[in-house]
């Protein structure tokens, strides 16, 4: 399956990835500026994407521990989701998603 990162430059960068795989590791093992400090536990923002709109209502609804981070991200959106917590579906081929502007990684990609 397919998935889209737009970088903050505005580059388009699609990656093949499996159904069940997750997001941030899918991004991170594409190079993607996805830090995910807490390796997915939900403890922090920084795996943070902005989802494209035609793709936001059909991922399943963040829960109140995901909003509550969010409200910790920078360059926060209507449809911004934690990417350790979108699992890679068959009905999510074609995903696109966008590196947030104000995003940090410290792991030195």
């Amino acid at each position: 399956m397919r998935v889209t990162f737009i970088t903050r430059n505005g580059d388009k960068v699609e990656i093949e990835a499996k159904p069940g795989d997750g997001l941030l590791e899918a991004g991170q093992a594409a190079g993607m500026p996805l830090e995910g400090t807490c390796e997915g536990q939900m403890a922090c923002s920084t795996c943070h994407v902005i989802v494209a709109r035609e793709w936001f209502e059909r991922l399943p609804e963040a829960s109140e521990e995901e909003e509550d981070m969010l409200d910790l991200a920078a360059d926060v959106h209507a449809t911004s989701r934690l990417s350790c917590q979108i699992l890679l579906t068959e009905e999510l081929d074609g995903l696109e998603v966008r590196i947030p502007a104000d995003s940090n990684d410290a792991q030195g990609f």
